[in-house]
């Protein structure tokens, strides 16, 4: 039977910035962009979250809807070697370990219940500890037969919380929650769902193969899984980074191309941050959005390889222009980078003028670490 755990950071960049700033603690905080122009809410404590702020909001609406809100600088690169340094803890504990994201990540104990003297659940509250110790951040974990009902077990118990489903209760235990914890029900699915009668997910429970891919397609045979507990049990490391990327679902759909562009100048500042903090440069850059019809558009290009924010920027500001007609608002922004090169194998010779560029580089990273992100921007050239 599958022992597998998903364990998800609560408010991670926010918990980040509080180890630096205990100060923080308790208070509504975000972590984003400045409120004027382009600033965006990477990251929300749930103190700041019951005024109704959320990721992806305008940093400036954030302000309005939480007066007292503390806005905090992203800091560029440096929750990616915390969450870097917690994932190689993890490998000591689980012998396989999947990166979800940045602050989500799944542990596969299936055949490790006498390391822990058979008590994986009471092992779950001592891995929480550990992160809080170890660590100093917050976190919920929940265990369960597969990856998908981990992830939904642990939306029930966060903040800080734990929970494990027992093997043989799986459909018991999702019957009374609402139809919007499975993954892959978005609000338009939630919205159709609701007015054919289906409020929880026992109500799914109740209706036939045949019927929900009469309703909803190939979906209807995925929500048919899912509800009666079954779903991914595969957790696969990647060894080798493939790809940096950053999204954003906005809380509302955006249609005005200019605001588009300074939203993807921040998503490009991160993940060029991330991609210089390892030494490397992307031969493939790539633009993703996705419309309020959720059709999804993904754009790339090929360069003999970047690592600036006002390269990447112009390229992706490019392949929006050139791929989005504006007829649909859109949803989700993202910027992907892959195709790396670490620059200590890389043959070419710098010329003095690529030198002067890798110290500027250099230097804004230093500025950015010590004073946080509103400190320096880079134009575009």
């Amino acid at each position: 039977m599958k022992q597998i755990a998903h364990l998800d950071l609560d408010c991670f960049f926010v918990s980040v910035e509080r180890i630096h700033d205990p100060s923080l603690v308790g208070k509504p905080v975000v972590v984003g962009g400045s409120p004027s122009g382009r600033g965006v809410v990477a990251s929300a404590s749930y103190e700041a979250r019951a005024f109704g702020v959320r990721s992806a909001m305008p940093t400036a609406q954030a302000l309005r809807l939480c007066p007292g809100l503390i806005v905090v600088g992203h800091r560029h690169g440096h929750y990616g070697e915390v969450s870097d340094r917690l994932h190689a803890r993890m490998c000591d504990l689980a012998p396989v370990v999947e990166r979800a994201s940045i602050d989500e990540m799944y542990l596969d104990f299936t055949g490790c219940e006498s390391l822990y003297n058979n008590d994986l659940p009471g092992f779950m509250r001592t891995l929480q500890q550990l992160v809080r110790v170890e660590f100093h951040l917050p976190c919920s974990i929940a265990l369960a037969s597969s990856k998908t009902l981990a992830k939904i077990a642990v939306g029930t118990v966060k903040p800080a919380g734990t929970c494990v489903v027992p093997h043989g209760r799986e459909e018991e235990f999702l019957a009374p929650l609402p139809i919007a914890v499975i993954p892959g029900v978005g609000a338009k699915t939630e919205e159709y769902l609701k007015r054919k009668g289906f409020r929880t997910v026992a109500d799914l429970q109740r209706l036939p193969l045949e019927k929900l891919v009469e309703l909803l397609g190939a979906n209807g045979s995925w929500l048919h899984e899912v509800s009666h507990g079954r779903g991914n049990d595969l957790v696969a490391p990647d060894h080798n980074r493939k790809s940096i990327s950053r999204e954003e679902t906005f809380s509302h759909d955006i249609a005005d191309r200019q605001e588009l562009e300074k939203l993807l100048f921040t998503l490009v500042e991160d993940v060029c941050s991330t991609l210089r903090s390892r030494g490397w440069k992307a031969r493939t850059i790539a633009l993703k959005l996705r419309t309020s019809d959720f059709k999804t558009i993904t754009r790339a290009r090929t360069v003999e390889g970047a690592d600036d924010d006002p390269l990447v920027y112009r390229i992706v500001c490019e392949l929006l222009r050139a791929s989005y007609t504006g007829a649909k608002p859109v949803r989700l922004l993202g910027v992907h980078l892959s195709n790396f090169d670490e620059q200590e194998q890389l043959t070419l010779d710098l010329v003095p003028h690529d030198a002067r560029r890798k110290e500027v580089m250099k230097a804004v990273e230093e500025i950015r670490a010590k004073y946080g992100d509103a400190a320096i921007h880079l134009g575009q050239v």
